[in-house]
């Protein structure tokens, strides 16, 4: 039956827990799907989700923890003992129960290989547990379906049909030579419609996108949206099939990208999640947030230099949050775009002047409608020319200016190795509130002195 996820829903579960009630947990969750039950797990404390994956079936289980968040997993896996979890590491893709593996301390992973029975699944772990995680030998699956350049089409068949029982998905069946070298590619529709006696090296195409081992996980990521794959052989540097890569892992690491540079451009420091302590979470948050108070320090230490103009015309210190507002805002939508560029890696530096005169006149066509616009408010309101002079072209400037210092500090972070996205946020406003206030009372003080 269908069970609609509420508070009443996880109170009843968590009374079917206590009373030890197995028929009502396999009864609600039979036909609800694995990323539902995650749901409810999270509700639960991690004796409670035991008792409940414990009702499961086993292969349900090993869907389960797969998806699980890192952190809660591993507060989890706490109270399984070793054989318990290679229980479900047989169940799991190896490149999944890698990231496991990688969870535990080496003495527990080891207690754990011990205990898997499959042995074609130890040797891939084994051999996937050599390569770091942020790479695509890291990320890859060993489970894919080969055959043989010299093979015909009825032995190819029987043999995908053989390999398609540990292979969830099947997007494609790479053709290697004798040395297990990937040669190309052919699609299943493609055998099931050749003649049993054909030959794959008759029928197979050499187009095929492959990545090294060694290459890192945005280079992955890259070149799966480039060429909009929904899978991609890896090889090693003899060009040999080790494994693939396939969507749904890619997609997880680009949400963490998305994770980390949503939280570098904001002003955090660190991978942090609401259920982190005080202390790792203030840690991540507290760099950004002394550099912020600092150039508020200078922005008012400077706004002293004018103490004489301000006495004089009170009226210029209220368009002072204007200016450094806008210089913020033009500053981090200008770098917004040109970190979203770096990070798709699209070739910058070759056509730099184009790209810089593009920006100079989105900026200026910007600056003269806003300066334009707060004129005629300010005229409006004030009654003073002079003052409303003083607001649009200090504001006009501004806009030139942090349009530009947006654009150019990460690319020059960028060509020195540095993640650009360190750039926004707090760094580039607090740099744009200096500058705009300098040109603010620049401009106040030169026209009033006219």
């Amino acid at each position: 039956m269908q069970v609609e996820i509420t508070r009443e829903y996880i109170e009843q579960v968590e009374e079917a827990i206590e009373r030890q009630d197995r028929e009502f947990i396999l009864s609600t969750m039979d036909e609800m799907h694995p990323a539902d039950i995650i749901t409810v797990l999270y509700e639960l404390d991690a004796n409670e989700s035991r008792y409940v994956l414990d009702q499961l079936p086993a292969e349900i289980g090993a869907e389960i923890l797969s998806d699980l968040d890192n952190d809660i997993r591993s507060e989890f896996l706490d109270k399984f003992t070793s054989e318990e979890i290679a229980r479900y590491i047989n169940l799991m893709h190896s490149d999944d129960a890698v990231d496991i593996l990688n969870e535990q301390s080496v003495q527990r992973r080891e207690e754990v290989i011990a205990h898997i029975d499959n042995n074609e699944q130890a040797a891939a772990i084994l051999d996937l547990l050599h390569y770091e995680e942020d790479c695509a030998g890291g990320l890859m699956a060993k489970e894919l379906i080969k055959v043989n350049l010299n093979w015909r089409v009825r032995q190819c068949i029987e043999e995908v049909r053989r390999q398609a029982e540990r292979v969830a998905r099947i997007y494609t069946v790479y053709v290697v030579d004798d040395r297990d070298k990937l040669l190309g590619r052919v699609s299943v529709k493609r055998l099931l419609l050749s003649k049993d006696d054909t030959q794959v090296k008759d029928i197979y195409s050499e187009d095929v996108i492959w990545i090294e081992s060694y290459k890192s996980e945005n280079e992955v990521v890259n070149m799966m949206q480039r060429y909009d794959l929904e899978a991609i052989p890896v090889v090693n540097i003899q060009g040999r099939l080790l494994g693939r890569i396939t969507i749904d892992d890619v997609v997880d690491v680009m949400q963490e990208q998305a994770e980390l540079s949503r939280q570098l451009m904001t002003g955090i420091t660190e991978n942090v999640e609401e259920d982190d302590s005080v202390l790792r979470i203030s840690r991540a948050r507290l760099p950004w947030l002394i550099i912020g108070m600092v150039g508020g320090l200078l922005a008012a230490h400077f706004m002293g230099f004018y103490e004489d103009d301000i006495a004089l015309l009170p009226a210029i210190a209220l368009f002072v949050p204007l200016i450094t507002a806008t210089g913020g805002n033009v500053g981090i939508q200008s770098s917004s775009i040109i970190i979203q560029t770096l990070s798709s890696n699209e070739v910058m530096f070759d056509n730099i002047a184009q790209r810089m005169l593009k920006v100079f006149l989105v900026a200026l066509l910007n600056a003269f409608i806003i300066s334009i616009l707060v004129f005629s408010a300010t005229y409006l309101f004030k009654q003073d020319f002079t003052l409303a002079m003083v607001v649009s072209v200090a504001l006009f400037s501004v806009v030139m200016l942090a349009s530009l210092m947006g654009t150019i500090t990460p690319m020059i972070l960028d060509r020195f190795g540095i993640n650009p996205a360190v750039a926004a946020g707090p760094f580039i406003t607090t740099a744009n509130d200096l500058l705009g206030l300098a040109i603010y009372f620049g401009v106040a003080h030169l026209l009033y002195s006219l």
